[in-house]
């Protein structure tokens, strides 16, 4: 998912309790001699901090084994920016851990290298997921990334800049309703009347711009593939896309003093803490932390384009990040005795609660949404998920086809940029990346 706001740790941490693994010799790869089962996880938190994904895989560990005396568990944390390249890298070395947590999956499942889930969980564990994760942990049909925890993207504001600027009414209980894009550029305008720095975040820099343009192809009823799920990126409701975004949000200067081919998502994210943005896209722990520094926040599904018909609901872009298990070392039936536990909703929703993410299973979700482990915005955004389109993980190409999106899309949008031939390189460089595959 890559959308943390905590600092990346330099170095690994593992953690775990080693406790022998019945039946099981050794296997290349495996972490020991004893055939422990490896667990490589992106951290989520802050190791420098009591934030750190530690506390969670600590007692987790300690309750499985305690249920599971036989079976000996490690988990090894690498920061988010390290663990693609360094599972990857084991993977290729012949020393695959036996379950890795972190943004992808396909590339490893066309290989032939993961447990699908009817191998690993019990029929009633995989119908468990939520529809849209497990559409996209499949390739051809079958599971093969488990979904562990998830998010989705809502248009937040800042209700005091609205008011202030006249968008919102003194003393309306109802919030701000936009309904097109044109509401959103009249927003935007107003909070530059009002001398706001930025009035709309457009973070279209090299951290996460696939995200940012995904929400704004699918509200113009584009996006990154069509309905038989080939590839789609210069469309020309694309096109048309980032054509409006350049004529009447770049132009006229509503998007800040950051060109957005410059602007990176933390860097929107702090300025929105700041009090500095009037909207921008986020996602839940983003309202968590604003509200804390005491910015009121509202959150709404991102307009639709005055482009589309009338009456036309365009998805709203959901994230997930999966759980994978590799064949290399032998260890099915403990890995899904491990899986099964770990998915319990008590552990799932303990994740989810810790980071404001969104758990992947229907029945945690329900657990969250029935305590006070999940609050009303947390809610809004599950609501959101339920109906949400996620990237083309499934496809093996899509991890070199996004960082092509992210390294190029916001040149689209400069000043001396050409939407049509921007989106038309993309395009190119993704069939060249498919074909590769």
């Amino acid at each position: 998912m890559r959308r943390r706001n905590f600092g990346a740790a330099a170095t690994t941490v593992v953690l775990g309790l080693l406790i022998p693994l019945a039946g099981c010799g050794s296997s290349g790869g495996s972490a020991d001699d004893s055939g422990t089962l490896r667990l490589v996880a992106a951290e989520y938190g802050d190791p420098s901090t009591n934030t750190s994904s530690k506390a969670f895989w600590d007692k987790v560990t300690a309750d499985f084994t305690a249920s599971n005396p036989d079976i000996k568990v490690q988990v090894e944390l690498l920061p988010w920016a390290d663990i693609d390249r360094e599972v990857s890298r084991m993977v290729k070395a012949g020393n695959a851990p036996d379950m890795a947590l972190m943004g992808g999956y396909s590339d490893f499942a066309a290989q032939g290298k993961l447990y699908s889930a009817p191998e690993l969980l019990s029929v009633s564990a995989e119908a468990n997921f939520l529809k849209p994760l497990s559409d996209a942990g499949s390739v051809r049909n079958t599971l093969y990334g488990l979904p562990f925890v998830a998010s989705s993207r809502l248009l937040f504001y800042n209700e005091q800049l609205l008011i202030e600027a006249g968008v919102i009414p003194k003393g309306s209980k109802n919030g701000w309703q936009p309904k097109t894009w044109s509401d959103l550029k009249a927003a935007a305008t107003a909070l530059k009347a009002e001398g706001v720095k930025t009035p709309f975040a457009m973070p279209l820099g090299p951290e996460e711009a696939h995200a940012e343009a995904m929400i704004w192809e699918l509200s113009n009823g584009g996006g990154y593939a069509d309905n038989s799920g080939n590839y789609s990126l210069a469309s020309e409701q694309n096109i048309l896309t980032f054509k409006w975004i350049k004529e009447h949000l770049v132009t006229p200067g509503l998007l800040g003093p950051t060109a957005p081919s410059k602007l990176n998502r933390a860097d929107a994210f702090a300025a929105f803490e700041r009090g500095e943005v009037g909207m921008l896209n986020g996602y839940p722990q983003l309202a968590h932390e604003a509200r804390a520094k005491g910015i009121t926040v509202g959150a709404v599904a991102m307009p639709a384009s005055d482009m589309l018909n009338t009456g036309e609901v365009p998805p709203n872009v959901g994230v997930a990040d999966w759980m994978m298990a590799f064949k290399q070392n032998g260890h099915r039936e403990e890995i899904g005795t491990f899986l099964e536990f770990v998915y319990r909703d008590k552990n799932l929703s303990d994740f989810a609660g810790r980071y404001h993410l969104l758990p992947s299973t229907v029945s945690a979700s329900r657990t969250m949404a029935g305590t006070s482990g999940m609050d009303k915005n947390d809610q809004q955004f599950l609501n959101a998920l339920r109906g949400a389109q996620l990237y083309p993980v499934n496809d093996p190409s899509w991890v070199v086809i996004s960082d092509t999106i992210k390294r190029n899309i916001g040149r689209a949008v400069d000043p001396g940029g050409d939407p049509k031939a921007v989106l038309e390189e993309i395009a190119s460089k993704a069939n060249e990346a498919k074909k590769a595959r």
